[in-house]
C-alpha cells in the first residue's frame, strides 16, 4: 500500500481498537474493554469460522493445555471445571462461554484475514486491508491495533526434512493439520519429536494403536502432577468460586515462579529431583539414554505429563521411547542411523511450529515497513517508534494468558489516559543514539525458538524496553509505573513526512 492509498482523511476511525484473533489474547482483550473502555468501540477479526484460535486449530488425540488453568484462564474468570490440566473442547467451552456472558460474539468479523496495516500519521489511524474467504477485499480504519494472533504459522508447520519421505507406503501426518477421519485402530504408530505435542499424542494413541513410538532426537525434561488440583477443588466446596479461583491462582503462579528459579539458581538440584521422579515412576522401564537430556531444566520448557499418563503407557507396554536419529525413510517405515529400523503404518511428524511475527500482517507505518527484529519491546506489550499498536506475546517460562491479562490492562490504562488528554496517538520513542544494553530473554534452546531469532523484537536490561520473563515481578512493576513514564509519548495527527523522516533515523 502505497503513501496515497494508506493516506486517509482526518477524523473518527470506524472503530477505536482493532484487535486480530478471536484467540485467548484477543478474547481477554475485548472482555477488558468491556470493563475498563466500556466507551470504546472495538472489533475483533477472526481468519477461521469460530473463536478459540489454538484450542480450534488443534484437534490431535488428547490435545490439552500445558500448563494449569488456573494461570492459563483469565484473571477476572475462575475456571470451574474439576481437572486443571484440561483438553482443547473444555477450553473451548470456557472461551465460548466468556464471549457469550460477556456479549463479545457479536463484535467478532469471522472469516476475515488481515493483510496488511499502515498507520496513517495524518489521520491518527491504522488502515487495515482484510480478505474474506471468497477474497474480497475491504478496508477498515482504527485508532489501535491489538496483536492477538499468536507466534506461530497457522498455515504451514515447521517441517523436518526427511529422506525417502516420498517412499513411505503408509500415512504422514503433522499434528497441526490432524485428519478427522484418521483411523490407527490396530496400526504401528511412529511419533518424531519428544516436545510437548509428542507427549500429549503418545499416550492417547496407545490405548487404540497396536503400539506408539516416541522417536527422540534428544531427550525432554518431564514433570509431572495430578490432572486435578486436589487444594483448588477444596476450596470450591467452602469458598465463593472467585476467591477461591484467586488463591488457587496464586499459589500456582507462585510455585511455578519459584521452581524456575530454583531449576536456574540449581539446576544439578532439580535435575536430580525430576530424574528420581521418573526412575519411580518407570521402575524397570526407565532408561536413562531416554530420560536424560543434555541440557538442564528449564533451558527448554518443561514437557507437563498430567497423571503421568505418558509414564503409564510405557510401563504397560503400549508405548515406548527410541532415542536415535533419521537416516531415511522407506515403504515401511523410518530407518535410523544406528542401523535400527522402525516399522510403521503411520508417522506422525510433532517437529515443531514455525514462528512468526504479527500474524504474518503487513505492518508499516506512513508506508514504511516496519521490521520488528530492529525494534525493542516496550513493557512487552508495546514496540518502540511504532505508534497505537501492542501485541501479545506470552511467557516462555509460565502460561501465556498471564502476559495477555497483564497487556490487555495497560493498553486499557493507556487508552484511558490518552482519552483523559485529549490525545490519538501514543508511541514509546527511543531515540536512534540509544544507549540500550540488549539482553537476550530468549535464553532457551528450544528449536522454535533458535530457528526464529532472526524475526524476534530485542529487549534490553532496562524493564522499559524489555519482554521480561518474571510475571510476579512484572505484575508488581507494570501496576506502580506510571503510563506518562517520559518514554511513551502522547499525541495529536501530524504530517505523515515527518513520521516517515523519524522513522528512517530510528533505522
Amino acid at each position: 500500500m502505497d503513501q496515497a492509498q494508506s493516506t486517509v482523511a482526518a477524523g473518527t476511525p470506524d472503530i477505536d481498537i482493532l484487535i486480530v484473533g478471536a484467540g485467548i489474547s484477543g478474547i481477554g482483550m475485548a472482555a477488558h474493554m468491556k470493563m475498563l473502555c466500556p466507551d470504546r468501540s472495538f472489533t475483533i477479526v477472526e481468519r477461521r469460522a469460530q473463536i478459540g484460535g489454538t484450542w480450534d486449530l488443534f484437534r490431535y488425540p488428547g490435545v490439552r493445555s500445558d500448563s494449569d488453568m488456573h494461570t492459563l484462564g483469565f484473571v477476572f474468570e475462575p475456571w470451574k471445571h474439576e481437572k486443571s490440566i484440561a483438553d482443547g473442547p473444555s477450553i473451548l467451552e470456557y472461551l465460548n462461554r466468556i464471549a457469550d456472558e460477556r456479549d463479545i460474539r457479536r463484535h467478532i468479523r469471522f472469516d476475515s484475514k488481515v493483510l496488511s496495516a499502515d498507520f496513517d500519521s495524518e489521520a491518527a489511524q491504522w488502515v487495515v486491508t482484510l480478505e474474506g474467504n471468497d477474497g474480497q477485499r475491504s478496508r477498515v480504519t482504527a485508532g489501535w491495533l491489538y496483536l492477538g494472533s499468536g507466534y506461530y504459522d497457522y498455515d504451514k508447520p515447521f517441517e523436518a526434512q526427511f529422506e525417502g519421505r516420498e517412499d513411505f507406503a503408509g500415512q504422514i501426518v503433522h499434528p497441526q493439520f490432524w485428519p478427522e477421519d484418521l483411523d490407527y485402530t490396530g496400526k504401528r504408530v511412529v511419533v518424531i519429536g519428544s516436545g510437548a505435542t509428542a507427549v500429549t499424542i503418545v499416550p492417547s494413541m496407545a490405548d487404540k494403536a497396536a503400539h506408539v513410538t516416541m522417536l527422540q532426537r534428544t531427550p525432554t525434561w518431564y514433570v509431572t502432577r495430578p490432572a486435578k488440583d486436589a487444594i483448588a477443588n477444596f476450596l470450591r466446596k467452602w469458598l465463593p468460586e472467585e476467591t477461591a479461583y484467586r488463591i488457587t491462582r496464586f499459589k500456582n503462579v507462585k510455585l511455578q515462579n519459584l521452581f524456575f528459579k530454583r531449576a536456574r539458581n540449581r539446576p544439578d538440584k532439580v535435575a536430580a529431583f525430576l530424574t528420581k521422579r521418573m526412575k519411580a515412576l518407570l521402575g524397570d522401564k526407565y532408561d536413562e539414554k531416554a530420560f536424560t537430556p543434555p541440557y538442564n531444566p528449564w533451558e527448554q520448557r518443561l514437557c507437563l505429563v498430567p497423571d503421568a499418563d505418558l509414564f503409564e503407557a510405557i510401563k504397560s507396554g503400549k508405548a515406548s521411547v527410541v532415542t536415535d536419529q533419521i537416516e531415511r525413510f522407506d515403504a515401511t517405515g523410518i530407518k535410523l542411523k544406528s542401523g535400527k529400523h522402525l516399522d510403521a503404518d503411520i508417522i506422525v511428524t510433532a517437529t515443531g511450529l514455525k514462528m512468526v511475527m504479527a500474524g504474518k500482517i503487513a505492518i508499516s507505518v506512513d508506508g514504511v515497513s516496519v521490521n520488528f527484529a530492529d525494534c525493542y519491546y516496550y513493557k512487552g506489550a508495546m514496540f518502540s517508534n511504532v505508534p497505537n499498536l501492542a501485541a501479545v506475546f506470552g511467557y516462555l517460562n509460565a502460561s501465556w494468558t498471564l502476559r495477555a491479562d497483564i497487556n490487555a490492562r495497560y493498553v486499557c490504562d493507556v487508552l484511558n489516559t490518552m482519552k483523559a488528554r485529549g490525545m490519538e496517538v501514543a508511541v514509546p520513542r527511543l531515540s536512534p543514539d540509544h544507549q540500550l544494553d540488549e539482553d537476550n530473554i530468549y535464553d532457551f534452546s528450544s528449536g522454535y525458538i533458535e530457528r526464529a531469532r532472526h524475526l524476534l523484537p530485542r529487549s534490553a536490561s532496562d524493564m522499559r524496553w524489555r519482554l521480561n520473563q518474571d510475571y510476579v515481578r512484572d505484575l508488581a512493576w507494570m501496576r506502580a509505573d506510571p503510563i506518562e513514564d517520559g518514554v511513551l509519548q502522547f499525541g495529536h495527527a501530524k504530517p505523515a513526512t515527518m513520521h516517515k523522516e523519524h522513522m528512517e533515523a530510528a533505522e
